[in-house]
């Protein structure tokens, strides 16, 4: 009999704990701790900060429906993991053994790193429910008194899809509402290029994105390193591409949203062979770590080295087809292991990505995710949009089931028209 833990519960540790539950011998106990009692689809967030999303539509709670699959469920903190003992101590004081553990816990996110930045400072955020309902709460006075609006992500960011989406998202709504005239629009990026991604650029993504961004009258800064934020103000160095500073900007604001750099949670960090400088877990080409045979990691949280060097630093970004490919690697690594086996298991790390732009979209396919590459394929048009929206309800909709269906490969592959990936 083994107990396998899963801490996270977010768009990896769900899945990982239904698919693990489904391989795991009858003896076994499949257990998910979380720091939240709900689960939240964060691909939804940017909808969420312009009131288009209420909170109940994108988030459920997670108890009754691990309990129907027979998972249990801790909604408590992790304080740290103690990997020397297979023992994970939490916030409340109590301790949970382990057999087996599989951290998805998504990253932390490292607001702290520039000064002013952030929902306890002078910008909004998009990466939990509870920042996208404070910046939907500001975004309706922004819009009874407008000006200008600072938008992108950080040095340091992994994740610049999120900020391509609400920029256009945000200029969507302003038209819709007829006040997109007073609103000033820059968008600020530690990527080299637009539509760069933290990928090295998909397809066409650069004229593509830029393009779009200048029928919708969005100016950008690239190569960006946020010095500090104040009240209604950003400091933005921008740099050369040797790395030398080629201007400084002082950016006026009425109204900001800046994705932050990521490292891993508190609960690991610093765990020495665990995680990398950056609180990253490491691990194998089978999702395990390498010095913790038995600890292996999902999703965000994996360390995965950028995918070339930028003149501002930029992470690469973990999507949920990627995520959802490492969690099957790891569930069947894990019962091999049950089985005294030796794992075989490798995730397909391939990048694809559809993002919502309020009215129409862009969707795009790098395989695999680091280049050189076998397709590189980027489209943009209304079809994006709605099947964005679409896939949405149906992600949320198999959480609730409890299904362990490859559900991007069905879906997101359907509505590209691309049958499978090779």
């Amino acid at each position: 009999m083994a107990h396998i833990v899963i801490l996270g519960a977010g768009i990896g540790g769900m899945p990982m704990a239904y698919e693990m539950k489904e391989l795991a011998r009858k003896e076994d106990t499949v257990t998910v701790i979380s720091n939240h009692s709900y689960f939240q689809f964060t691909p939804s967030n940017p909808w969420a900060a312009v009131s288009w999303r209420d909170r109940d539509e994108i988030t459920f709670p997670i108890a009754p429906y691990l309990t129907k699959k027979g998972i249990h469920f801790i909604a408590n903190g992790a304080k740290r993991v103690h990997p020397d003992q297979n023992r994970i101590e939490l916030m409340n004081g109590d301790h949970v053994d382990y057999d087996f553990l599989v951290i998805a816990t998504g990253p932390k996110l490292a607001f702290d790193e520039v000064p002013g930045l952030g929902p306890e400072g002078h910008t909004h955020s998009v990466c939990l429910i509870d920042h996208a309902e404070k910046s939907s709460a500001e975004w309706e006075g922004f819009c009874t008194d407008p000006g200008p609006i600072v938008v992108g992500a950080v040095q340091g960011a992994s994740c610049y899809g999120p900020a391509y989406e609400y920029a256009l998202i945000m200029d969507t709504d302003l038209r819709r509402r007829k006040i997109r005239n007073k609103v000033p629009m820059t968008f600020v990026t530690a990527e080299p290029y637009i539509g760069h991604l933290g990928l090295g650029g998909v397809g066409d993504s650069r004229g593509m994105l830029e393009s779009i961004m200048r029928d919708r009258h969005i100016k950008w800064i690239c190569n960006a390193k946020v010095l500090k934020v104040e009240a209604g103000k950003m400091f933005v160095a921008e740099h050369n591409d040797d790395g030398s500073v080629k201007k400084e900007h002082e950016l006026p604001f009425h109204y900001s949203m800046m994705l932050p750099a990521f490292k891993g949670i508190d609960a690991v960090f610093g765990i020495d062979g665990l995680t990398n400088p950056r609180g990253f877990i490491l691990i194998d080409p089978y999702q395990r770590n390498p010095k913790y045979k038995n600890i292996y990691s999902v999703g965000v949280c994996v360390a995965i080295p950028p995918v070339e060097p930028t003149p501002v630093p930029t992470g690469a970004p973990k999507t949920g087809y990627m995520i959802e490919s490492m969690v099957t690697a790891a569930a069947h690594n894990i019962r091999l292991a049950l089985d005294g086996h030796e794992p075989t298991e490798t995730p397909t790390w391939n990048a694809i990505c559809l993002a919502d732009f309020g009215d129409t979209g862009a969707a795009f396919v790098a395989l695999p995710q680091i280049p050189p590459r076998n397709t590189n394929w980027f489209k943009e048009g209304k079809w994006v949009h709605l099947a964005k929206v679409g896939f949405e309800k149906y992600f949320i909709r198999k959480m609730k089931k409890g299904t362990t269906e490859p559900l991007y490969e069905r879906f997101i592959l359907k509505a590209m028209g691309i049958e499978k990936l090779k």
